[in-house]
């Protein structure tokens, strides 16, 4: 292997594929930039130059304008969707990086990327280089020789895998790599437009070139050919000549090879840090450049935001460019409060506020787990103060119960950066937050729920203002990081005055955001309540039976044992089945399920759930293979983990319920994650029995019934899905009885299971092909069954186009308390990207509407419970389901409160349901 090593990067290539990996979860800024491109490029760019070190390097883009393809045929490429605007916007600013990383672009008129290419790799083979072509596109194995390789990014990881001459001969059982040509131009390539032999695939094209040759090979002895075949390829003899020309990468692009310029080049890292700030790529900053304090960011305006911004980073023009402040530049007067005298004036200035912010330091991050260093408040902009609390938990419980009237004094308002931690902690020290909260994060989160909500982020967005890191209190992440208990009072107080500061003036930013966006009712009347609903929920908890846990866990691995017999059994032999490589080698090479499986650089088959899923039709070991990884995942993320989230000192389980996380408005939860507990079948069902109530308690449920469809039905205002509901009809049936127009006690289990199948699945915009995948049924049945569908509620398509209408004039779309959904992509020209935001269009008013609901009842049970003076407690909430810990002689109150509330938290034109049980554990309630 040479010293010299050339990489050559296809950047629109690479581009598309960041892209696309982003494209159900985009990164959006503060100035409404899609930066998924610019994001995975870099990220990309960085991986290889970190773990191959390339002596020289440079990026090939395609010209503006036509090739030397489009001249000869007009219709190449033509049928290609339209650039994403996002990705159009987005490669002025990949070029600047490119520049700022000092790597060349290499960009030639009339000729491709992967002619310019082709040629650079020919030409640096002569020079001694061994080069590699990075790219995803497979017509590059045509130029792979001795010291010529494809660097293919593998898809969903930043591994990658090299293809050489074995690996391309291999791929297509053919002599030699230029073989490859002769393949796409009898197969054609349909993203290229190129036409190749009508009626002739890869396989038939790779069979064709093992036993002739090649084309010229071909076309010369057609006499050996039989049948249609041979028709078909003296008939478009001319095209598949065409077809070749159009398909070969030229090696004899009008381009020098210059050594020195592709020698790679120290980056301008101020530069560099410049665009990524303006893009606001502070972590990926960080990790490229290192931490340090940068005084210069691009102005902005904080407001929903314009996808159509353009990209301003020029340092020749100061005039785009604003001072970020810090603490230094900024008069401030912070007082550390560490006598019992500042103390109680603290508390007494505290107590007669109409409102503070307040802000605690602690030693970690889960709030049940940690314990109280101190607090801070500000009660005016660039004024705070820190009070210290010591590690003696007695005396920490007596400097905060100074602090107890001011902090649960009703008629004040409580200003914080996820406050709900706040609450959490300070219950834990005898106090309860009470009256009004303004969370800042959930501000911004209903204003820009797509984006990042810390503080830190904030500031620079809204305040232009950076605030102190971290680090310079703890040190860097790793082993030698200090907990916040070893640093100098005096320090922290500049640290976490500031945080109470910084917070106190977003409140005052955000809270005219939230009333120009109208979304205060939302804000206040739901999201603000909640979070109290929520700390309490959190800090009860929920018990969990361990001795259960450990039987279930002792049967499930039997279970998966006897699997992997099964397995042993299909294979004709024992191996790790939890190896992926040797997973691979059995299904592959032994038992050849999948000739054209693909191998990663490692020489290792690619073996991910996804592929395997594809598979599962093809030999039964398959199945039993996913069966066997679901249940071992089953065991080490629920069944063996549980136990060790246990609190000592309650010991209870106390999960995370997330406000601010997911677009739709939905809450989720972590550590544990409950929202993921498998259902569909026994063994993810049975671990909801290890769930139990406290001592003298029952396992309360309710859940609603088909409620995206019930509000479906009332966006929709469809009249035969309304009487579907209004009569109490099973909706599932109901729609089987219309579709296949039969009585309804006609509907079969079948026929009920396809109709249920496509009522949900026409909320999230499911397609014929993917409702025949999920219902194994045919294309054709399936296109029948949502044509059907339609007629049967036609008022429901007519509400999916109303709606992907109106977000196409605003931009956006409302759930039925107002919490937006911004669709930016909506009026894209390229239709994958406008599939993804219409499908958002139907189904997050609707997805919305629902986490909207269960909040507004979740709220009212808790006031009711609270009102009424029960000892019964709401403990968890999963999607559209509440699950309480019910004192035995409250359990027909709870049961009447819940379903009443549930029931009547929004009045649509159908009834809402809420279904319940009850029992000795969730599985039994539920």
């Amino acid at each position: 292997m040479s010293d010299k090593r050339l990489f050559l990067l296809d950047a629109y290539a690479l581009i598309y594929r960041a892209y696309y990996a982003f494209i159900k979860n985009p990164r959006i800024n503060s100035k409404g930039l899609n930066t998924s491109a610019i994001f995975g490029f870099v990220n990309t760019l960085e991986d290889v130059l970190k773990k191959e070190n390339p002596s020289h390097i440079a990026v090939g883009f395609d010209p503006s304008g036509p090739t030397f393809r489009h001249e000869a045929y007009a219709e190449y490429k033509a049928q290609r969707e339209a650039t994403p605007e996002d990705i159009r916007k987005a490669v002025p600013i990949i070029k600047e990086i490119i520049g700022a990383y000092n790597i060349p672009i290499i960009e030639v008129a009339g000729y491709e990327a992967d002619d310019v290419i082709g040629t650079l790799a020919k030409l640096a083979e002569k020079e001694g280089f061994d080069t590699y072509m990075m790219t995803p596109d497979k017509d590059y194995g045509q130029l792979v020789s001795d010291h010529i390789f494809i660097y293919k990014p593998k898809y969903g990881g930043n591994d990658f895998e090299i293809r050489g001459i074995k690996e391309i001969k291999e791929k297509y059982k053919l002599d030699n790599p230029e073989q490859v040509i002769d393949i796409l131009g009898l197969m054609g390539d349909s993203s290229d437009n190129i036409p190749g032999c009508p009626g002739v695939g890869e396989k038939t094209a790779v069979k064709l070139i093992q036993e002739f040759g090649g084309i010229d090979q071909l076309l010369e002895n057609t006499d050996k050919l039989k049948g249609a075949l041979k028709t078909k390829i003296e008939d478009n003899a001319e095209k598949i000549r065409f077809s070749k020309f159009l398909a070969t990468i030229k090696t004899d692009v009008p381009v020098t090879f210059n050594e020195k310029e592709l020698l790679r080049e120290p980056i301008n890292s101020s530069r560099l840090r410049e665009i990524f700030e303006e893009l606001e790529f502070k972590n990926l900053s960080d990790r490229v450049l290192g931490t340090t304090i940068n005084k210069t960011i691009v102005s902005n305006t904080p407001i929903q935001g314009s996808l159509f911004a353009e990209f301003t980073a020029d340092p020749q023009d100061e005039k785009k460019y604003t001072t970020l402040s810090d603490l230094n530049s900024t008069q401030h007067t912070y007082y550390l409060i560490d006598t019992e005298e500042k103390r109680i004036d603290l508390a007494n200035k505290l107590k007669n506020a109409q409102y503070f912010s307040i802000d605690t330091e602690t030693t970690g991050i889960d709030p049940m787990w940690v314990e109280l260093v101190g607090m801070s408040f500000a009660l005016k902009e660039n004024e705070a103060y820190y009070v210290p609390v010591p590690e003696d938990q007695t005396e920490a419980k007596r400097i905060v119960s100074i602090f107890k009237d001011a902090l649960e004094n009703v008629n004040s308002l409580k200003i914080g950066q996820n406050i709900k931690y706040d609450y959490i902690l300070l219950r834990n020290y005898g106090v309860t937050l009470k009256g009004n909260f303004f969370d800042t994060m959930i501000a911004h989160y209903l204003l820009q729920p797509e984006q990042r909500h810390n503080m830190d982020y904030l500031a620079e967005v809204y305040l232009h203002y950076k605030t102190i890191p971290i680090e310079e209190l703890i040190g860097p992440r790793g082993k030698g990081q200090l907990c916040m208990r070893n640093v100098e009072a005096t320090q922290i107080c500049e640290y976490a005055a500031e945080d109470a500061d910084v917070t106190l003036k977003l409140k005052n930013i955000l809270e005219k955001e939230l009333k120009s966006e109208g979304m205060e009712k939302l804000f206040y009347e739901i999201e603000m309540p909640l979070v109290r609903v929520l700390a309490e929920m959190e800090i009860t908890g929920v018990k969990v039976d361990t001795h259960a846990l450990s039987v279930f866990s002792e049967s499930l691995t039997k279970r998966i044992e006897t699997i992997e017999k099964e397995i042993y059994e299909m294979a004709g032999t024992e191996f790790n089945v939890s190896s992926a490589r040797q997973v691979g080698e059995i299904l592959f090479d032994r038992l050849k399920i999948d000739e054209k499986a693909r191998k990663t650089k490692t020489g290792q088959y690619s073996t991910t759930e996804e592929i395997l899923e594809k598979l599962r039709n093809r030999h039964p070991i398959v199945g039993k293979i996913l069966e066997q990884r679901g249940m071992r995942k089953l065991l080490s993320t629920y069944i063996n983990a549980l136990p060790e989230l246990i609190h000592p000192r309650t010991g209870k389980i106390h999960t995370s319920f997330n406000q601010a996380v997911t677009a739709t408005g939905r809450l989720s939860s972590s550590n544990p994650n409950l929202q993921n507990i498998p259902i569909r079948d026994d063994e993810g069902r049975e671990i909801r029995r290890a769930f139990i109530p406290d001592p003298n308690c029952l396992f309360f449920s309710a859940d609603y019934s088909q409620i995206e469809l019930r509000i479906m039905a009332d966006l929709s205002q469809d009249p035969n899905m309304l009487e579907a509901f209004n009569s109490g009809n099973d909706i599932h049936a109901a729609t089987a009885a219309k579709i296949y127009k039969v009585p309804i006690e006609a509907v079969t289990k079948d026929m009920r299971r396809k109709a249920k199948t496509a009522n949900f699945g026409i909320i999230y915009g499911i397609s014929v092909f993917g409702l025949a995948e999920r219902l194994n049924i045919p294309r054709s049945e399936a296109k029948e069954l949502i044509d059907g569908y339609f007629a049967t509620y036609p008022q429901v398509k007519e509400y999916m186009n109303k709606s992907i209408e109106s977000a196409r004039e605003r931009g956006y779309v409302e759930t039925i308390s107002g919490r937006k959904r911004m669709l930016p992509d909506i009026n894209s020209q390229n239709a994958i990207v406008r599939g993804y935001a219409e499908r958002n269009a139907i189904n997050a008013p609707i997805q919305g509407s629902a986490a909207d609901i269960i909040k507004i009842a979740m709220v009212r049970i808790f006031d009711r419970f609270e009102k009424e003076g029960l000892q019964s407690r709401m403990i968890l909430q999963v999607h559209d389901e509440l699950n309480f810990n019910v004192k035995a002689d409250e359990a027909d109150k709870v049961e009447c409160i819940v379903k009443e509330e549930m029931e009547h938290a929004s009045k649509l034109h159908v009834p809402l349901i809420a279904d319940s049980g009850i029992g000795n554990n969730w599985l039994e309630a539920h």
